[in-house]
């Protein structure tokens, strides 16, 4: 019995649909929030409502929910969430639930956009230039390593919020001096990629890898794509990511300039544009699952069709209130 814990599944209607199919009767899948109006909880066999993440106690009613529902893997689907489950990875082993996580140090590396853009710089792989210094930014302007445009985001930012493309110097000091934290980033004037990634837990390495092509965003998620093959970008990939040591479920933001791949940033989680790798045959919950159950996955990198493309569209679900049956 696999029994699968989806922490703060918010509106992952989908993902939590996955782990239902592929579990099929050998296991229950069951979804938290501390939102009623959080419909991905009603996709599950078990919705349950829990304090805020950040109320005292959280902790431990998350440890409690998998002692009384014997829960085999827990994950969420939210950034702030994913350094307790990480952090706290020894007390879920010991009542019996594996984190689908990867290490703490990956995950801070993950939520520090400058620290990672020092990481990537040192192993050698390559990123765009990145500054917390205004004044060393304005230099390299002066000496003509920099130019305008530049991005302007915080360094430990999510969802793409806070995030400008800035045209001069006064707008640059402005934003800087307003808000704290704020890194300068050059500006990837090329295509932009998505990489859902599943690194084994239990082998290390990379086992599957499903690259689209970002034709269109919204609130910080793809909204199109279509999907793409480059064994070379898959090669980059594969050596980055097990350079660094992550593990489970990743999604990796990937610029291409003038014929170059540039890495960007890492969610350590699934990310938003995870139904496309699955429709195209991308199954990470059923690796997920082989995992929890003791056994390695088979590496099946870009082991998908290219020129597929992902459309997103609105969808309701109607409940009456409190009522927790399942339709």
């Amino acid at each position: 019995m696999i029994n699968i814990l989806i922490l703060s599944a918010g509106t992952r209607n989908k993902v939590v649909q996955y782990f239902r199919k592929e579990l099929a009767g050998r296991g229950k899948v069951y979804a938290t929030d501390c939102s009623e109006l959080a419909p991905a909880v009603y996709e599950a066999d078990e919705a349950i409502l829990v304090p805020r993440m950040t109320e005292p106690g959280y902790l431990e009613t998350i440890l409690d929910i998998c002692r009384e529902k014997k829960i085999t893997g827990v994950f969420s689907l939210i950034d702030p969430e994913l350094t307790l489950l990480a952090e706290h990875r020894e007390e879920f082993l010991a009542v019996g639930t594996t984190p689908i996580i990867s290490s703490p140090e990956a995950v801070a590396l993950s939520f520090d956009k400058y620290q990672m853009y020092l990481k990537l710089t040192e192993l050698g792989f390559p990123a765009a230039r990145c500054f917390m210094d205004p004044a060393a930014f304005e230099k390299a302007v002066e000496d003509g390593e920099m130019h305008y445009p530049v991005f302007i985001k915080p360094a430990r930012g999510s969802a793409s919020i806070n995030i400008n493309k800035v045209s001069c110097r006064e707008e640059a000091e402005l934003l800087c001096r307003l808000n704290d934290d704020m890194m300068i980033q050059e500006f990837m004037d090329g295509t932009e990629y998505g990489a859902d990634v599943y690194i084994d837990m239990i082998s290390g390495k990379v086992t599957s890898i499903f690259v689209k092509e970002k034709i269109k965003m919204r609130a910080g998620e793809t909204d199109k794509s279509v999907s793409v093959k480059d064994g070379r970008l898959f090669d980059l990939i594969k050596d980055f990511v097990e350079t660094i040591g992550f593990c489970g479920i990743i999604d990796i933001d990937i610029f291409k300039v003038n014929g170059k791949y540039y890495i960007s940033e890492v969610n350590p989680r699934f990310g938003g544009g995870y139904p496309h790798a699955y429709a195209c045959g991308v199954n990470v919950p059923a690796q997920i699952i082989r995992n929890l159950e003791g056994k390695a996955n088979e590496e099946a990198i870009g082991a998908y069709e290219e020129n597929i493309c992902m459309m997103k569209y609105n969808e309701i679900m109607i409940r009456r209130m409190n009522d927790n049956s399942k339709d």
